[in-house]
């Protein structure tokens, strides 16, 4: 009996590290954690309502995907990524996800679509609530999982790596322009073309899709 209450607290505890590590991975791809800046886990504690503890261990885990670097007694820098990598990484995602998108579209069930208007749903919903961490969130598991149709683990965990070092510092300027919400709605011309079994489409919406975000986040800085 104890020992099982034991377990459950460890899983709950995991639980918690796995909550924070997300919401802090987004704030970090969002811009909401500004790149070059030190933060201490007591702030960012106070900051996700939850105590230093589980935010040290989701930055050490941060650490590791080279998201920010550990600044002994002060906390944790986030890591900069250049114009040039993000470029590159943008690249990277369009020799990826658009074909896979294509090869997916007839293999994901109908039963299946109501589920992922939901997750495309979850972004627009986002975008109205002004929560730029739920938007990278709400993104990154939609996309995901579409891919997953793939049937193929190790492609899905590249995009996934590719999509965790991507910055998005441009989406709060783009979220208060309006821009952003039409980002959002792609998603849902997405689902559209994936319900009528169009798989061409599908390839050269996400295509446009990953360019199109690649643009905005280039031009976001600049209208701060």
């Amino acid at each position: 009996m104890h020992s099982t209450s034991h377990v459950q607290s460890l899983g709950q505890r995991e639980t918690l590290r796995e909550r924070v590590r997300d919401a802090l991975r987004a704030a970090v791809i969002s811009g909401e954690l500004e790149p070059g800046m030190v933060y201490s886990a007591p702030t960012l504690g106070a900051r996700f309502g939850v105590s230093p503890t589980p935010v040290r261990e989701a930055m050490l885990d941060l650490a590791k995907e080279g998201l920010v670097v550990a600044q002994p007694n002060k906390g944790f820098r986030i890591t900069e990524v250049s114009e040039q990598d993000l470029d590159n990484l943008a690249a990277v995602r369009l020799l990826i996800e658009p074909p896979t998108v294509r090869a997916c579209v007839p293999v994901i069930p109908e039963e299946d679509f109501p589920t992922l208007r939901e997750l495309a749903q979850a972004i627009v919903d986002a975008v109205e609530r002004g929560d730029l961490v739920g938007y990278v969130r709400a993104d990154h598991v939609f996309h995901l999982a579409l891919l997953g149709y793939s049937g193929n683990r190790q492609l899905v965990d590249v995009v996934s790596d590719l999509r965790t070092q991507t910055r998005l510092l441009g989406l709060a300027p783009l979220l208060h322009s309006g821009r952003l919400g039409h980002s959002a709605v792609e998603h849902h011309e997405l689902m559209d073309l994936i319900e009528r079994r169009d798989a061409q489409a599908a390839e050269e919406l996400m295509r446009r899709h990953i360019g199109h975000v690649r643009g905005l986040w280039a031009s976001g800085p600049g209208e701060s």
